[in-house]
């Protein structure tokens, strides 16, 4: 989910989720259970239109995102007009994320076999390095599958 989605969730939702909670808790006592299900059932078509709305309205913002990004910045398609250029940072595009796993890698490797003789800014230095590459390489979802463990390790430093 985007971060304009939850946004708009959390802004939206919030609202209608307190005027759905208001009309609810206060239905007249003498309405009948039928009234009630059906109110009921148009309150939650309401809730239903929102969220529709809601995320129609996330779906446009986030392409209009992507459209203005591909202005700026330009697309694939336009690097292979380049004849031979072109083709050579497609070619180092491509090749970017797996020579950064590697390095890291390797950086790991010699980390792990190395570690008594590393002082500790050096080793501060390859969680930063892994912390980065990994975050790039993988997105989000490191970083937050991460979280505890930085806490914990920059955490440390601050007590």
């Amino acid at each position: 989910m985007s971060l304009l989605t939850k946004i708009t969730d959390v802004i939206g939702g919030s609202l209608f989720g307190s005027v759905k909670e208001l009309i609810t808790d206060y239905f007249p006592p003498d309405m009948s259970p039928e009234k009630k299900a059906e109110l009921q059932r148009k309150i939650d078509e309401m809730e239903l239109k929102k969220q529709i709305a809601i995320l129609e309205a996330a779906a446009d913002a986030e392409k209009t995102l992507n459209q203005r990004i591909a202005e700026q910045e330009g697309t694939a398609s336009d690097l292979k007009q380049l004849p031979i250029v072109g083709r050579i940072v497609l070619f180092l595009r491509g090749l970017q994320r797996p020579m950064w796993g590697f390095f890291v890698m390797y950086l790991d490797f010699e980390w792990f076999t190395k570690a008594p003789t590393y002082t500790e800014q050096q080793q501060s230095a390859l969680i930063v390095i892994n912390l980065l590459v990994l975050g790039f390489l993988f997105g989000e979802r490191t970083i937050t599958n991460l979280k505890p463990l930085i806490v914990e390790v920059f955490g440390r430093g601050r007590r």
